[in-house]
Parts: structure tokens; sequence; C-alpha cells
């Protein structure tokens, strides 16, 4: 997720096409940008990366155990089958 650095950056370069002409309300744009950035991101519910990634291992590991479990299954149907015959 964004940190608080990357929000300032991000508000900077919108203050910056601010025209110089209006000077004066650039650090309340400043602000008013930050606030709004910030308070959009958090309304996003993001993860970060690392989270994102840690998920994806754990996702990857049960579906290859489901796998396995989906092959033994089979088999043992299998062999109950052929006893029946």
């Amino acid at each position: 997720m964004m940190d608080r650095q990357d929000i300032d950056q991000i508000a900077l370069r919108l203050v910056s096409l601010v025209p110089p002409g209006l000077a004066q309300a650039q650090q309340d744009l400043r602000a008013n940008f930050q606030d709004v950035l910030a308070h959009g991101l958090r309304r996003l519910d993001l993860v970060t990366r690392e989270e994102f990634e840690v998920q994806s291992q754990v996702l990857a590991r049960t579906r290859a155990k489901v796998d396995e479990l989906e092959r033994r299954v089979a088999e043992l149907e299998a062999a109950v089958a052929a006893r029946g015959s």
C-alpha cells in the first residue's frame, strides 16, 4: 500500500500543476489533495505486495493439496468399485 511519503509526492505533483498566480492557494490545495488521496486509498481496502505474495503461496499449496486428495479419493473409489464387482 502507499505510504504517507508516496501520497505527499502525488500531492506535490498535483500542486505543481496549479498556476503560479495561485501560490497562496497551493498550500491549501496540497493539504486537501493529501487528505483526499489518503482517504480514497484507505477506502480501497488494499493489501501490500508481500501480503498478496504470501496468500498466493498459501493458495498454491492448498490447490496442490486438494489435487492430491482428489487423486486419492479417485483411487479409493476405484478400489471399492473393483472389490464390489
